[in-house]
């Protein structure tokens, strides 16, 4: 039965691919579906929950800034002093401007202010920016004594404020209040969520929940316009609910899980809950506003548990898995993460996202009959197409396997000669075709690899070559105008310049010995010097240019001494130094450490920048030959600096700086010294 090639061909088909084909469309279908299909639930959960946190605390970031910013605009500033200039305010009873006037105006019955005009401004500011932004309940403009100056009149929809109320703020002492003492001291000063008594002095237990009915708040110090040291009063902010609430009830929480439910709604939603995790803050449903995680008819004691969970370092967990859980009858998946600290202006809430855990059934359901169909589908061509072919392939392949086998050994002149008119004939006149190119191709990539050798040769030469010519071009600007000013340092600027750019013209000179060195001609010459003196050096070399791009450069620690090739680390250092004034083209800061790590024998050097920073694509590849972000260059400034610090023992790695601001902050690590015998 199996005489021919034909029936043997068709039987190793059947065992090599049909079976293990349908075995591993089994094995799909039975385990990688289903499990792929819950990681990318997971994973998608985890990433939400993220992006939530990061959109609360932007949120909140931006109330901060529009906060500080009102702060210091100097209408607030003139308004209080406009207030304690006034008469009525000397003698303790401030008439031109109070709870009244602000309801008139509110009302548009009040045309002008006499005596307040500054304080009529500034409320008319507050209204349009309430109306604008459409999440502040209140903002007060609270003098030093206690007493407010000026109030919003209108709410978001620009409807009045009640006039009680107002009038009670107005009569209000804020010295009382916790925040007032903080802010006037100069804190920033945070409230959490809370029901505010200043828009409900009853308590809302009479009202429908609502995210309107809650607040967050945020003070600040108004700096006298005279004295910005001193603080001439404080600026309140009443944000509603509904600003991260919003946030949560946002579509793309549902959208980004929309194939999974293909013939419904999807399930997921957010919620946001309280910094222990015990309660919940912000949710779909507002009923469950305020109601304790542990207790009916939520009741999740391990939700709990698994926010508040420690890490290996002692700290409590920012983000993570929930444990699968059943809430209201449905099995679910969720996940959550945490937003800022206090100390980074947050309120460390939890904000987490969930899912049904039939939805992702529903969906691994249809990718599973999907799958089964597309492997029967695909044995089944198979099958067909290899009964097909069989007859009319055996002859010639044993032809062409012996040409194909006389090409590998390195003959290129085999010919497959076939008088065939079909695939097979073609396919003789692509092995033919093919062995022809491959000699050509054979003499071509001889000659390729030898053009581009020089070619990448010489873009690590122009590469190299250009650091110390920018410095050089610096210092003959500087002597040039040096010489045209007739400065009366002239003598003793013109010496340092020459001796900068004679060192320049070393360096230079060491860059065409270094490309020796690279491809292995000669080795480092590691001496003992003081790296806190090159530090130095580099810093006064490049210090024109910074002062030309706005750029203030510091130098800190101590010196260190170091055991590597000086001029390949100047050249490095000069490289590293040229990068980052570069990333910084509108002016910032750039710092230089020296410090010494005993714990593994080395010295370290840190260079900070206040650049664009370094995307984690970017850091993926910084030191790869050819890899640049800039539209200029070759991008071999880093890969070589990398190999010649590996070379001499050190290393070098390049990240985000760790205090959180913008930019990047390269680590160098060198060797010590040896011990001298």
């Amino acid at each position: 039965m199996l005489a021919s090639i034909k029936h043997k061909l068709l039987a190793a088909v059947l065992l090599a691919v049909v079976l293990p084909f349908a075995g591993f469309g089994w094995f799909l279908e039975r385990v990688i579906v289903d499990d792929l299909s819950w990681q990318f639930v997971r994973e998608s959960l985890r990433g939400m929950a993220r992006d939530l946190s990061e959109q609360v605390d932007g949120r909140l970031s931006n109330l901060v800034e529009d906060l500080e910013l009102w702060a210091a605009e100097p209408l607030s500033s003139w308004a209080l002093d406009e207030r304690l200039s006034s008469a009525e305010a000397a003698a303790g009873g401030d008439t031109t401007w109070g709870a009244g006037q602000t309801m008139a105006l509110a009302q548009a019955e009040l045309d002008t202010a006499p005596g307040a005009e500054l304080r009529r401004a500034l409320t008319e500011s507050f209204d349009r920016y309430v109306r604008t932004k459409g999440r502040h309940q209140l903002l007060l403009l609270v003098g030093e004594d206690g007493r407010l100056v000026v109030s919003n009149s209108q709410d978001r929809l620009g409807q009045p404020l009640a006039d009680g109320r107002l009038a009670d703020l107005f009569a209000r002492d804020f010295r009382d209040e916790p925040w007032f003492a903080r802010a006037l001291a100069g804190e920033l000063v945070l409230l959490d969520h809370h029901v505010s008594p200043y828009l409900h002095p009853d308590g809302i237990a009479h009202l429908e929940p609502s995210a309107d009915l809650y607040s967050v708040a945020l003070a600040t110090h108004v700096p006298d316009h005279v004295d910005p040291r001193r603080a001439a009063g404080v600026l309140f902010a009443l944000v509603s609910w509904r600003t991260f609430q919003e946030l949560i009830d946002a579509p793309i929480v549902k959208d980004i899980f929309r194939g999974l439910a293909a013939d419904g709604e999807p399930s997921p939603y957010a919620w946001i809950w309280s910094r222990d995790g015990e309660a919940i803050l912000a949710h779909a449903d507002p009923r469950l506003y305020l109601t304790r995680l542990r207790d009916p008819p939520v009741g999740l004691p391990a939700m709990v548990e698994d926010v508040n969970a420690l890490d290996a370092s002692g700290k409590v967990v920012r983000g993570g898995l929930y444990r699968p859980y059943e809430f209201r009858g449905k099995a679910k998946n969720a996940a959550f993460h945490r937003s800022a600290l206090p100390e980074a202006l947050g309120f460390d809430w939890v904000v987490g996202v969930g899912i049904d855990d039939e939805d992702v059934e529903r969906a691994t359901a249809g990718l599973s009959r999907l799958l089964l169909n597309g492997t029967a589908l695909v044995l089944l061509v198979v099958v067909l197409w290899v009964g097909l072919i069989a007859r009319r392939t055996t002859r010639p392949l044993l032809a062409l396997g012996d040409h194909t086998r006389r090409v590998a050994a390195g003959d290129l002149d085999a010919r497959f000669e076939s008088s065939s008119n079909d695939e097979v004939g073609a396919l003789a006149d692509a092995f033919n075709a093919m062995t022809r190119d491959l000699a050509q191709q054979r003499r071509e990539l001889v000659k390729a690899e030898k053009d581009a050798a020089w070619r990448e040769m010489a873009r690590q030469v122009a590469h190299d070559i250009k650091g110390p010519l920018t410095p050089i071009r610096l210092s003959l600007d500087l002597l040039e105008r040096t010489l045209a000013d007739d400065a009366p340092r002239r003598e003793e600027i013109v010496r340092r310049t020459l001796e900068m750019m004679r060192r320049q013209v070393d360096a230079l000179r060491d860059i065409a010995s270094d490309f020796y060195h690279f491809t292995g001609g000669a080795n480092s010459r590691p001496e003992r010097f003081d790296l806190g003196t090159m530090v130095d050096e580099v810093t006064d070399l490049c210090r024109a240019w910074a002062e030309e791009l706005g750029v203030r450069m510091e130098r800190r620690g101590a010196g260190a001494e170091v055991y590597v090739d000086p001029g390949k680390l100047r050249r490095v250092l000069g490289n590293l130094v040229g990068n980052a004034l570069q990333a910084m083209g509108e002016g910032g800061e750039l710092s230089l450490e020296v410090r010494e790590d005993p714990a593994l024998a080395r010295v370290e050097l840190l260079v900070d920048d206040t650049g664009e920073g370094l995307s984690e694509e970017v850091r993926a590849h910084l030191f790869e030959p050819y890899f640049t972000t800039r539209s200029e260059g070759t991008g071999l400034g880093l890969a070589i600096a990398w190999r010649t610090l590996e070379d001499m023992g050190g290393g070098i790695e390049l990240g985000p700086r760790p205090d959180g601001r913008r930019g990047t902050q390269a680590r160098i690590w060198l060797p010590r010294p040896p011990p001298e015998s």
